[in-house]
């Protein structure tokens, strides 16, 4: 009898290993969306990994990250998005500027807003008056607020390594040209990856639930169903073999 408790034990301690492989095999199946992007991406840029320099540090290998969809034609991709961008790119911007950390949404928002105004208020004197004066100074604010802009996408870029270009001159030209559709590129690519207060939490932390429930990950709203790994008694195996005989 004692042999057969020792077998018994045996069996359900490889049954304990096999689970435990299992949910280990599970986890790693479980990979993150930043390491796929990171993947594409590399191909992309034929294997070579951009490097990041850190003051007081080596230089060490970043995750490159991609800009969710493109500038123009993905622009209706997420509405609501789209809408906020085009009817109040001032709100759109300060949003943008909070969930990176690049300051308050009230204050990035009003600079945004200010310098719109401006280039709006000279354009319509110019036509009211008719004088070069007000048309310079729509020019100079038109590219004042495409060069702030821009200078952030940049920002956003280096912050957490997003393909693409490192010349300011090509984020203010699209910010320029484009800067609803712009604004949309660098919102969807913030909510999307659960970007909050200039930390970059990717896919799979992106938090649910209802307002109440706060900003809190799904596991945490949501905890598993614990799974007990007690060992059976020896007394109740034997009486479970007595009733098999």
């Amino acid at each position: 009898m004692a042999e057969l408790n020792k077998q018994e034990k045996v069996v359900v301690n490889g049954n304990e290993e096999e689970g435990e492989e299992t949910r280990l095999l599970e986890g790693m199946a479980a990979l993150d969306f930043d390491m796929l992007c990171s993947t594409v991406a590399s191909q992309q840029a034929q294997g070579k990994w951009r490097e990041i320099e850190s003051s007081g540090e080596e230089n060490a290998v970043g995750v490159l990250r991609m800009w969710e969809g493109e500038v123009v034609l993905d622009f209706m991709y997420d509405r609501r998005v789209a809408l906020e961008s085009a009817c109040c790119p001032c709100y759109r911007f300060g949003k943008n500027m909070k969930r990176a950390g690049f300051g308050y949404c009230l204050l990035q928002g009003t600079v945004y807003f200010i310098l719109l105004v401006s280039v709006c208020l000279n354009i319509l004197a110019f036509m009211v008056t008719d004088r070069n004066c007000f048309l310079y100074l729509a020019v100079a604010f038109t590219v004042s607020l495409g060069a702030y802009s821009g200078f952030f996408r940049m920002q956003i870029k280096r912050k957490f390594n997003i393909m693409g270009t490192d010349n300011l001159l090509d984020d203010c030209i699209y910010h320029l040209i484009c800067p609803c559709c712009t604004l949309s590129q660098e919102s969807r690519t913030l909510e999307m990856n659960n970007v909050q207060d200039g930390t970059w939490h990717g896919r799979g932390d992106i938090c649910i639930g209802s307002h109440s429930e706060g900003n809190r990950p799904f596991f945490e709203l949501h905890h598993p169903h614990p799974i007990s790994i007690k060992i059976p008694e020896p007394c109740s195996m034997q009486n479970g073999l007595n009733g098999f005989r």
